[in-house]
């Protein structure tokens, strides 16, 4: 499994493509299920996330284990995640889909900011989300909750395989959401389908360009060799935006 990180070209690329055509894209290699649907931006305006997943684990809580956290705690898997997580990856936060509590609030959600990472996709809930969805940062989440997540959340490991709303992430995975939600594309795969989303994408818009102007779809979606051949010319002439 590839741990190197993105390239940035990959990740332009990615940025480039909507969820739509990357699930395609996967979807020409055989993955069907690599799109995790149920989760939402708490900042529409701060959706786009590309980056390798660091995965969060957490289990439900039991009343003599999990208390109201104390500077004397021992570090847990939660605040590992929070301080070790690499700046341009997404937190990926598993909890087997518990959405009673919050999985972080507003702090360590602006902990995670401030470190530079790319996102946070959580298929539990949020809590502060009042506050949070005016952060320039994109959380991705199931639901909104007020209470903490030592009321019915343990966080028990890192870095090791996670399933969100019933996808499976492994460390290393790169996600690449947006408002349509997010998907899972396994590391050594990623270069070959951010080149390929690319080109699709390229492609549509010129697509949509020519349906927009009048012209049937037969030809024009999937385009045929005169279709290509305009295609081509319009990529030489710098894409303009008129066609």
């Amino acid at each position: 499994m590839t741990s190197e990180p993105l390239s940035a070209e990959t990740i332009a690329n990615f940025l480039y493509a909507s969820t739509a055509t990357v699930s395609m894209q996967m979807l020409k290699r055989g993955f069907r299920n690599v799109a995790v649907n149920g989760v939402k931006p708490l900042n529409p305006a701060a959706a786009r996330i590309v980056g390798p997943a660091y995965t969060l684990r957490y289990i439900p809580s039991r009343e003599d284990i999990d208390k109201a956290p104390s500077p004397s705690d021992p570090p847990n898997a939660q605040r590992t995640a929070i301080e070790e997580s690499p700046p341009g990856s997404v937190l990926v936060i598993g909890t087997e889909g518990n959405t009673r509590s919050g999985t972080l609030g507003d702090i360590l959600a602006l902990r995670l900011k401030v470190r530079g990472l790319a996102g946070v996709l959580s298929d539990g809930a949020m809590r502060d989300a009042p506050v949070i969805g005016r952060f320039d940062f994109p959380v991705y989440c199931a639901a909104v909750a007020a209470p903490p997540s030592m009321a019915n959340l343990r966080p028990v490991e890192v870095q090791v395989p996670v399933g969100i709303r019933g996808v499976p992430v492994y460390p290393g995975d790169v996600i690449v959401a947006d408002e349509d939600g997010a998907i899972v594309v396994p590391r050594h795969l990623a270069d070959e389908v951010a080149r390929d989303s690319f080109e699709q994408e390229r492609l549509e818009k010129f697509v949509a360009i020519r349906v927009g102007q009048g012209h049937p779809v037969a030809g024009t979606y999937p385009p045929n060799d005169e279709t290509k051949k305009l295609y081509q010319a319009w990529i030489a002439a710098g894409e303009p935006a008129g066609g």
